[in-house]
């Protein structure tokens, strides 16, 4: 990201796994939804994720800060999101 932004670039990304179902035009499925919605709530240069994704990388040299409980258009339930964010420690 800092690379991006030396460039005057801002992404906003959102991440979510789980099943994607490949199609002629693409990819689809319920994971494919909750990812737009939660990168539509991502602030510019923000990575949101899921707690799905915070439970599927430790060690990864990730941290997390929370971002609230919130209801993404379309989808059933609330989805517990976090930005990502580079570790300060050393990775082992």
């Amino acid at each position: 990201m800092r690379a991006l932004s030396d460039l005057g670039i801002s992404i906003r990304a959102g991440v979510h796994t789980g099943e994607v179902e490949l199609t002629s035009s693409g990819i689809s499925g319920i994971a494919v939804h909750a990812a737009a919605r939660i990168a539509a709530l991502a602030g510019p240069s923000e990575i949101l994720v899921t707690a799905t994704v915070t439970d599927l990388v430790p060690g990864s040299g990730l941290r997390f800060e929370e971002r609230g409980t919130h209801v993404l258009t379309g989808l059933p339930g609330q989805y517990a999101l976090f930005a990502a964010m580079a570790s300060s420690e050393p990775r082992r």
